[in-house]
């Protein structure tokens, strides 16, 4: 027989695990395998790879607080003005931008509603990107590199860097 405080518990797990499952259809991660099809074939590979681009120039939030952020097409186009402007993954999205409509990016490393992260404290200890998006400089396509669904991989990286490990860091 269970106690009130172990029902209690397993009450939360599952409602836990509900709840993030739903979020990942939500979300448009319906391929854990490689992440969710993008709208506009984009390669890290080329940007963050061959070109060397830092993360932190196109996901400035990563600066400010809890997203990392999607670039603007503003900010594509100024380099894509110029830089391989007649390729048709450019042009459809310089035809975005031009009549002013987002592209619809779908996420990729997606987290449960009830889990608070903000990149910010993780970027000033100079974590690498890597550490949780894998090698996307490598990506031509990103998938994710870890599984966020299991909070082992968070928790061990907190006890590694000496980082706090009770709920509130992350559960709030």
């Amino acid at each position: 027989m269970m106690t009130p405080r172990l029902h209690s518990v397993v009450r939360f797990a599952l409602a836990a695990f509900f709840g993030f499952s739903v979020t990942l259809v939500m979300n448009g991660c319906n391929r854990p395998d490689t992440g969710a099809r993008q709208p506009i074939a984009f390669s890290h590979k080329i940007h963050a790879g061959d070109n060397k681009i830092q993360c932190q120039y196109c996901h400035g939030g990563v600066r400010r607080g809890t997203a990392a952020g999607i670039p603007s097409e503003r900010l594509c186009m100024g380099c894509h003005q110029l830089v391989a402007a007649n390729r048709p993954e450019i042009i459809r999205l310089r035809d975005a931008f031009q009549k002013n409509q987002p592209i619809p990016w779908m996420r990729v490393n997606v987290i449960g509603d009830f889990v608070y992260f903000n990149h910010y404290p993780h970027v000033a200890k100079m974590i690498p990107c890597q550490k949780c998006h894998g090698e996307i400089q490598a990506m031509a396509e990103v998938r994710p590199a870890v599984n966020l669904a299991d909070m082992a991989f968070c928790v061990d990286c907190h006890r590694q860097h000496a980082a706090p490990v009770d709920c509130y860091t992350c559960h709030r």
